[in-house]
């Protein structure tokens, strides 16, 4: 959430994100109920003084009746303040945390996806001598989807992955850790992006699925509910996203400079009700239930975090032009980021299938929005505390980038071409 001293120190700022980022929150409200709080505040520290003072009097000796009453009275009349106090508290935490986080000042002003704007396109939309097919009826026809044995056990919107697309799954895998954890590879992206980074390795993680309500609502990834899947009889949720755990990690922790960035590579099987899903949406698996994500996350500091957000989206440009997609580039607008986020950038691959380009990345900059309920700060050199700024970004989704490849690289006979910076992970085979 915000800092309530910029909120007091900015209120027309505020007030003007919060209208172009689509929430109705009423900030003048949040600042009485603020002062509020302080004014009770005040009171009951003072009233706490009082009583310590009259509490060592009455240590010394027998007290008098008027010392007696004296202490009755500010223990009542403390009681009654911190009641007050407690209530208007909780009103003003839950308008706070209403409001979304500050948008960059490069972030352009939208009221709908529609006004995101596309930065860059990288390569053309692939050209076939036939009619391309989804990947879907090639998946089907060479048995490696079954969502009807799958609908069987699980409902609609779930699959068995099954023969070399599982194979192709695991080797994208190996591959992107590969690459993430070359500190050489990962400086020369920083350099051709033109950023003064560190080349620090991401840490292979594999995460918890499940998340604490408190910690998933720190994280401010919890709404909107329905879309998320709760454990009955446990204070547990499905998480959404291995960056929904991965974020959290360090909760309530102070972590030396020297340590940052931290920056991990999670691997995570999520969960979402994606309701609302419809048309190619709803064939194969480009939209499930249950799918399986590589997520980049980092903490640093506020001075770096910046450029750990470039830095991510370099990383996924560079995944992508790997593996020879064409793709473009989204700079999301103000109503499309997200509450948390200050920045928000998509990638999109162009799938020959929908003959349309689709989502298969997101890179996501919070500042210090997260960090500051996580209560995760960083010790400076110069024995400071200050709040971390969080980013996270997709390395692969799973499901979509299979898509991609399956739609991109297919042949007549339903066949499908290995990118090359994969087929080492096949013994050099060049075709599914």
């Amino acid at each position: 959430m915000l800092d309530i001293r910029f909120i007091r120190e900015n209120p027309d700022l505020v007030k003007e994100n919060t209208k172009n980022k689509g929430y109705d929150v009423n900030i003048d409200e949040l600042l009485r109920q603020d002062e509020s709080r302080r004014g009770l505040q005040q009171q009951a520290d003072e009233l706490r003084e009082k009583r310590n003072t009259i509490s060592s009097q009455l240590q010394g000796g027998k007290p008098s009746d008027e010392l007696i009453e004296q202490a009755k009275l500010i223990k009542d009349e403390l009681a009654t303040i911190e009641l007050t106090l407690r209530e208007v508290d909780e009103l003003f935490t839950t308008i706070l945390k209403q409001v979304p986080n500050i948008a960059a000042s490069d972030v352009p002003v939208g009221l709908s996806e529609d006004e995101n704007v596309v930065a860059k396109v990288v390569g053309e939309p692939t050209h076939f001598e036939f009619t391309p097919r989804s990947h879907a009826d090639i998946a089907a026809q060479r048995g490696w989807i079954d969502k009807e044995r799958a609908a069987k056990v699980t409902g609609s919107r779930f699959g068995y992955i099954k023969g070399d697309l599982v194979k192709l799954q695991f080797a994208i895998i190996q591959f992107v850790l590969d690459i993430l954890t070359d500190e050489e590879l990962l400086a020369d992206i920083a350099k051709k992006a033109g950023l003064t980074v560190s080349s620090k390795a991401f840490i292979p993680v594999l995460p918890p699925l499940m998340i604490r309500t408190d910690i998933y609502d720190a994280m401010d990834r919890l709404e909107p509910r329905d879309d998320r899947y709760k454990l009955e009889n446990d204070d547990l949720w499905l998480q959404g996203s291995a960056e929904h755990v991965l974020g959290s990690m360090h909760t309530d922790e102070i972590i030396d400079e020297a340590q940052l960035p931290l920056r991990y590579i999670g691997y995570a099987t999520s969960f979402r009700r994606e309701a609302g899903a419809y048309g190619k949406d709803m064939e194969g698996i480009f939209r499930m239930h249950q799918f399986d994500k590589l997520e980049m996350e980092s903490l640093s500091t506020g001075e770096d975090g910046p450029n750990e957000h470039l830095l991510f989206v370099a990383i996924q440009e560079y995944l992508l032009a790997t593996l020879g997609l064409p793709y473009r580039v989204i700079q999301k607008c103000t109503a499309d980021i997200g509450k948390p986020n200050a920045r928000g950038v998509d990638m999109e691959a162009w799938l020959p299938g929908q003959d349309n380009y689709r989502e298969t990345h997101t890179a996501d900059y919070m500042t210090d929005y997260q960090a500051r309920r996580l209560k995760t700060r960083v010790r400076l050199e110069n024995g400071e505390l200050e709040l971390v700024h969080t980013n996270d970004a997709t390395a692969f989704a799973l499901g979509r980038i299979m898509i991609a490849i399956i739609e991109n690289g297919q042949t007549q006979d339903g066949k499908v071409e290995i990118p090359r910076a994969l087929q080492p992970y096949f013994a050099n085979r060049l075709v599914l």
